[in-house]
């Protein structure tokens, strides 16, 4: 999979801009507050629908317009696909992949991507939505079906909730949202135990030789593995803490409490890791993430690479590059190529932006 071009009309500060994808890695340099990370940012829409800086996709409108527009052509199984999304003020979206209006699920399907922004750095001292959020969208770019039952198990714990704030709380009612967030909730946690299992394997690898042998381990806070035990879980969860939950007017049980435990040496990675320690930690989730994406679906995802390198020590910065494999398409931004050494930029093809406007 590869991104051949990509042409953005106001989306944030790009007006009108065209870029050609024309090697296997292209490096975007310029100041900051330029649009280098919002030609990432749009990359990375392309896959999710979403901004990774943003909940609120009017935000991407630049200031003053109508809507923004995005268009791509991406290569697919030796095929050209052409994709076209746009959203106006009013909040219009149409999304099209080779001129016929489609589904957000299978715009989402054509292009997989992986972003590793200084925002991921911090990953392990953010909040646990901020992981939440990482490990959900990881999963989803392999099980598609994934977002419908994220946003199905949404939609109930808002009628819950909804329910919890009433005045009068019709108890039956309250049973059959919490046998509905049940079945849906041990779903979803099967889902990231066992996504979680799966890179864990791998960025433990990728960890050990980056730190020169310190252990990593990674863990789920729900204790169970098997669906139907996590099912009973939860259940036996809902019963204890109904009154809590009445209480406080919220849903307190459910996946979208739970968090993620990163520990280095057996020691919690969160409290005692220090910031290179965190830093070699998420460096090999995101080279894990890579790896995990293309070995489940037959194919390399875009790296997109945000100003991240000026963040890493030197042994980083050169493990993440020579991990890079030759069919990984990556987009990297960063202030100069002062970070890349020339045998790397060899076959790099280098464009400077200025105020959302681009030129070789």
């Amino acid at each position: 999979m590869r991104l051949l071009r990509l042409e953005l009309k106001n989306y944030r500060n790009c007006t009108d801009v065209k870029i050609d994808f024309k090697s296997r890695k292209t490096l975007i340099i310029g100041k900051n507050a330029q649009g280098k990370t919002n030609i990432l940012e749009s990359i990375y829409f392309l896959s999710d629908l979403k901004s990774p800086r943003t909940s609120t996709v009017s935000d991407l409108i630049q200031f003053g317009k109508d809507g923004f527009e995005i268009s791509a052509g991406v290569e697919k199984n030796n095929t050209e696909i052409e994709l076209d999304y746009s959203l106006t003020i009013e909040k219009k979206r149409i999304a099209k992949v080779n001129q016929v209006k489609t589904t957000p699920k299978n715009f989402k399907s054509v292009v997989k991507t992986v972003l590793f922004s200084t925002k991921d750095l911090l990953l392990l001292r953010g909040s646990p939505q901020d992981r939440r959020d990482w490990l959900d969208r990881a999963i989803s770019q392999i099980y598609p079906a994934y977002d419908e039952r994220l946003s199905k198990y949404e939609k109930i714990r808002i009628q819950k909730n909804n329910l919890l704030k009433s005045e009068y709380i019709d108890e039956s009612l309250l049973d059959i949202f919490n046998e509905q967030l049940t079945v849906t909730g041990a779903n979803i946690i099967f889902l990231r135990k066992k996504f979680l299992k799966e890179i864990s394997e791998i960025a433990a690898e990728k960890h050990g030789i980056i730190s020169n042998s310190e252990e990593f381990s990674l863990n789920y806070t729900s204790p169970f593995d098997e669906i139907n035990e996590i099912s009973a879980y939860l259940k036996e969860q809902l019963a204890e803490r109904r009154s809590e939950e009445i209480a406080r007017h919220q849903s307190c049980v459910g996946p979208h409490r739970d968090d993620i435990e990163f520990k280095i040496n057996g020691l919690d990675a969160v409290k005692f890791a220090s910031q290179g320690q965190q830093r070699t930690l998420v460096l090999a989730l995101k080279l894990s993430e890579l790896e995990i994406i293309k070995e489940k679906t037959g194919y390399s995802p875009i790296l997109l690479l945000d100003d991240v390198l000026a963040e890493l020590d030197e042994t980083r910065q050169n493990y993440l590059l020579k991990s890079i494999e030759e069919d990984t398409q990556t987009i990297i931004t960063s202030v100069d190529t002062v970070l890349f050494e020339e045998e790397f930029l060899k076959d790099v093809i280098i464009y400077k932006i200025e105020n959302g406007g681009l030129a070789e």
